[in-house]
């Protein structure tokens, strides 16, 4: 990916996960015209907090949660701000016109706030799309016609293709309304020449039945006429019928040659065989997709991540709308990293960007998880001890990411901006880790600090670990110990593993210099905090599979079941 656009941007030489507010990413990073395919799934403005839930020793659901992202929006200066570079001279004017349209239509509120902050980010990512590249916006029936407001001023309603609508539920009871069990997917290209290779789907029983009545030995087959599109077509006398046809007489001849035109009917009629449309995929997916179920309680790909979306589904945008191996895929929300799970497995250059160190920590442990192999770099963390300096002005981000150094589980607050100074359910403890023992778990207490740290923090720490009923306590610190701290860890008896009778130091320091250089604690074998992806197979081909038709622009004709 080469910078076009004057931006300094690297040249990415592998996929890349970011950690950072993704419009500050976009402008830095990424060129203009340099994506093919672009997949967000923002926050849905729901007034919801999503809490990441940890497995628990047995496999079932922790109770012990931790906010992965607030989805509140309000009004307030960086809104006001949005407004007015959305509304001034440097946008398009139909933007800024939409802008206005909207703030004077809904006022100052959570909605506007919500709206503008998508609308900014909008912009960049119609920049960094490639003429032939398309985005696709997952949201829900509360502002998804807002969005698309926003997306006709930018991408031109010229340019939306869908409205696909996604059946999550089977059923949802909502008490004074129609149950909401679908989300939308608004589906906008750039130019009007973009990739689109047309999907397929096995054919549901009940339509196959209902559809496919005639039969001709073993196979069944059903009927569709020969009407050209739009009535434009060859006009010529077939079987004493002369009117427009969807073929050339000389291809009509050849079709009825093979046996594949049926004339026990007043007009003529095209056969279509059961065992050929399955062949070659099932039926052409339309816009409603109930065919793809959401994440249920038992299914094998649940981290237990807030909004967790099916791979299927994005599996299917991803052979949609890109090639091959060389198609760039963007998530600038990637969360736990659907999207780039899918663009690995189907060997796709991928980009994903994520606020939270949470998120790009499930998401690294998923590849690692699903793809033992694969190559990627992360951007944003930090790599030296003047970055973790800097990282520790943000307190809890600071925290997440020391805690995956060790690849300990996060506790604490699930208050979208906690009070400084309050601690979760369990008081003095910002992370654990657990190892097995004979027929149970132990845990050690993970504590972190980013600011002045003395003797009384390891004593605090031993505390923590008695009143617990830990096996062990790690102490994370961004300055060097002091001779008392290192003191009093040395006269703290040890703890003996009663299965291998090992002996480990109870209490230990680790800064995290030492960390970033490679140290890591001394400990049984610990058990991994999040759950456990699973292992994925890579496709075989970088195109789509033969289960699709490569239509490959929109409108390419095609004889759809």
């Amino acid at each position: 990916m080469t910078n076009n656009s004057g931006i300094s941007a690297q040249e990415f030489k592998t996929n890349v996960l970011f950690y950072g507010d993704n419009l500050d990413i976009l402008r830095r990073y990424i060129p203009n015209e340099s994506i093919d395919l672009i997949y967000l799934d923002p926050p849905f403005n729901s007034k919801a907090d999503y809490n990441i839930l940890f497995k628990e020793a047995t496999g079932e659901e922790s109770t012990a949660q931790i906010q992965a992202f607030s989805d509140f929006w309000h009004w307030d200066d960086a809104a006001r701000h949005a407004y007015e570079f959305l509304t001034s001279n440097e946008v398009d004017a139909k933007v800024s016109d939409v802008t206005d349209a909207l703030y004077r239509f809904l006022g100052k509120n959570d909605m506007t706030a919500y709206l503008f902050m998508m609308a900014r980010r909008l912009l960049e990512l119609h920049r960094v799309l490639k003429s032939t590249g398309s985005l696709f916006l997952h949201c829900d029936s509360t502002a998804s016609h807002y969005l698309k407001l926003v997306l006709d001023a930018i991408f031109g309603i010229e340019n939306f293709r869908n409205e696909v609508v996604w059946k999550r539920f089977n059923f949802h009871a909502d008490a004074r309304r129609f149950g909401r069990v679908a989300d939308r997917i608004l589906f906008y290209s750039k130019t009007s020449e973009y990739k689109f290779n047309r999907q397929r789907a096995p054919f549901k029983q009940d339509y196959v039945d209902s559809k496919f009545t005639h039969k001709e030995g073993n196979r069944r087959f059903r009927l569709s006429d020969l009407n050209p599109p739009a009535l434009r077509g060859p006009i010529y006398e077939f079987h004493g019928i002369t009117r427009p046809w969807r073929f050339t007489k000389e291809k009509m001849l050849q079709l009825e040659k093979e046996g594949r035109i049926y004339t026990d009917s007043k007009v003529p009629q095209l056969k279509r065989y059961l065992d050929e449309l399955e062949a070659a995929g099932g039926a052409a997916v339309h816009e409603i997709w109930d065919d793809i179920p959401a994440i249920n309680s038992q299914a094998k790909e649940r981290l237990g991540y807030p909004t967790q979306k099916p791979t299927e589904l994005l599996e299917r945008i991803i052979n949609a709308c890109t090639d091959g191996k060389d198609d760039w895929v963007l998530d600038p929300f990637c969360g736990c990293g659907t999207t780039i799970a899918a663009a690995e497995k189907l060997r796709r250059h991928w980009i994903g960007i994520d606020i939270t160190y949470l998120a790009i920590s499930l998401v690294k442990g998923r590849l690692r998880d699903s793809f033992p192999d694969a190559k990627f770099e992360v951007e944003g963390e930090p790599r030296d001890l003047g970055a973790a300096v800097e990282l520790a002005k943000n307190r809890y981000q600071f925290q997440w990411w020391a805690l995956s150094l060790i690849g300990a589980r996060p506790t604490g607050s699930t208050e979208a901006k906690p009070r400084e100074g309050r601690k979760g359910a369990d008081e003095g403890v910002d992370g654990w880790l657990r190892f097995p023992v004979a027929d149970h778990f132990e845990r050690i207490v993970v504590s972190v600090k980013s600011g002045h740290v003395g003797v009384k923090d390891i004593r605090e720490l031993r505390d923590t670990v008695s009143r617990q009923k830990a096996a062990m306590g790690m102490f994370i610190t961004l300055e060097e110990p002091t001779s008392e701290m290192i003191k009093e860890v040395k006269v703290t008896e040890p703890y003996i593993s009663p299965t291998w009778h090992h002996e480990y130091p109870k209490l230990q320091i680790l800064t995290v210099e030492e960390l970033l250089k490679g140290k890591r604690p001394s400990m049984p074998q610990v058990e991994n905090s999040f759950k456990k992806a699973p292992t994925e197979e890579r496709a075989t081909r970088s195109t789509s599979t033969k289960l699709f038709q490569n239509d490959k622009r929109h409108g390419a004709p095609t004889l759809s079941p």
